[in-house]
Formats: C-alpha cells, structure tokens, sequence
C-alpha cells in the first residue's frame, strides 16, 4: 500500500512541478542558438525520445527513474518524469531542437543528444532543476556538465522531485547492480595500467578507465585515500560476469567522467 501511495504521489509530480518550480533552463544551460524543430513521435520514458524521423534518442545528461518492464515495478517518479519531459514537448509544439553529441551514438544504437525547445531552453536542465532525474556525464558527450550540475543542486538543495526521498547509500549497502548514488570513505587508491582504482572497503571499487583519466585533476587522485566521496553511475556486479578473482571487490563502479566524483570532506 505504502509503495502504490508513493507511485500515485509520483504520477501527480509533473503538475506540481508546472506550477512551483519552473525554472528557465537558461538559468543553468546556455543557448545553442536557432535549431531546427523535429517533431516527436513518442515519449518513450523520461530520458528518451522516438523523433517522426525514425530516430531514438536518448538524451545527454541525465538518467530518469525507471519506468516498470519485464515484471519490475517502475522506480518512484519514473511515471512523473515521462509526463513532464511530454508536457515540456507538447507545450513547444511537439517538436524539439536536436544537438548531437561528441559521441553521436550509444551501444544501443541511439542518437545521444540534447533536446532544446524553440526559444533555447535545454530540457534535460529544466528536468535537473525540478528533480526528475539525476546528472550523469559520459565522456565525451560533457559539454553541459556545469550547468546540469547546476541544475541538479537547486533540486537537491529544495529536496523536491526523487530529492525528497532519495538517500545515497554506503559501500556496505550495495546489493545490486543499476544506477548508484554511493557515499563513503576511501580505503586505498591504485593506480596500473587498468585505470585508477578506488576502493571501498572489500565489496565495492571504484575504477576510472585510462581513456577518461584526463578529464580528473591528477592532485584530487592523489589525495584520496581517507576522503569521503560521492560517487555515482551504473553498478556491475563481477561476479555475474566470470570476471571475480580471489580477493577482488564484487561490485565495480565505472567512474564515466570526473563529475561523477565530488570529495565531500
């Protein structure tokens, strides 16, 4: 009862949001300047588009709650988050403004871009500041990074949206895989060929690949071990891979870009 009271809650969000927290994404994200308007066919959840031109995309920047599929339940606010990201595409007349990316395409074969409305308002800001989603950055497609971030802290700051109940959890908490937002002190800092390695007491490790190395201040690694960090992205389990050796953390946290770690003290 107590999760159906929670998901009903989450429908009614969007509405809520229109009215107490609609900021200007230009608060937070420049304009790109006059792009054409590509209708859109289809919301397919709140960070995905299916455009009239037979193209999925998946927008930069942001990850949504989880809308229900293959007999999970949806994540809270998943359903909120679609109907805001509709409503944001309906009131510019169904259509959007489409920036690809760096790196245009995902493993899915999905266009990465930024979605703007007709006057330059980015919509994943405008989804960031009223606490729909959580900032992600994958290198290279990070040049809103600052500004999503941005958006992201007015939300966390005003706790609304998954902000009013999302809580990061510890190392010891973790239990499976999926998006993670981790909080917890560093143990030990490796650095080989592999990347650098940031562990997390005996289950979780952190790694940051080589090919993303650059985009972290080398004096933040250096001076790791003993800080509390934040730490968030998408947690793989090894064990589920054949890859877990004797002594190895189970669960892996690919670090993406260095916006996906803050040193909190």
């Amino acid at each position: 009862m107590a999760v159906f009271a929670l998901l009903k809650k989450a429908s009614l969000v969007g509405a809520f949001f229109v009215s107490m927290v609609c900021l200007p994404a230009q608060a937070f994200c420049p304009s790109p300047g006059k792009l054409p308007q590509i209708k859109v066919q289809r919301v397919v959840d709140g960070d995905t588009v299916r455009l009239v031109d037979g193209r999925s995309v998946r927008l930069i920047g942001i990850d949504t709650p989880e809308l229900a599929r293959q007999g999970r339940t949806a994540e809270p606010f998943a359903e909120a988050a679609r109907k805001r990201l509709l409503q944001l595409v309906n009131a510019n007349g169904g259509g959007v403004g489409v920036k690809q990316g760096a790196q245009r395409r995902d493993r899915y074969g999905r266009t990465l871009a930024h979605l703007y409305d007709a006057a330059g308002n980015n919509l994943e800001a405008q989804m960031l500041a009223e606490g729909l989603g959580r900032m992600v950055a994958v290198a290279p497609n990070s040049a809103l990074v600052g500004c999503h971030r941005e958006a992201e802290s007015a939300a966390r700051a005003k706790r609304v949206g998954l902000w009013a109940q999302e809580r990061p959890l510890s190392a010891k908490a973790i239990r499976s895989g999926g998006f993670v937002l981790l909080q917890d002190q560093v143990q030990r800092v490796e650095h080989n060929r592999g990347g650098v390695w940031i562990e997390m007491g005996s289950s979780v490790v952190l790694r940051i690949a080589p090919q993303v190395l650059d985009t972290f201040e080398p004096s933040l690694l250096r001076d790791l071990q003993g800080k509390r960090i934040e730490a968030r992205g998408w947690m793989t389990d090894r064990s589920r891979q054949g890859k877990l050796k004797a002594g190895q953390a189970r669960w892996m946290l690919p670090l993406t870009h260095s916006a996906m770690l803050e040193v909190l003290r």
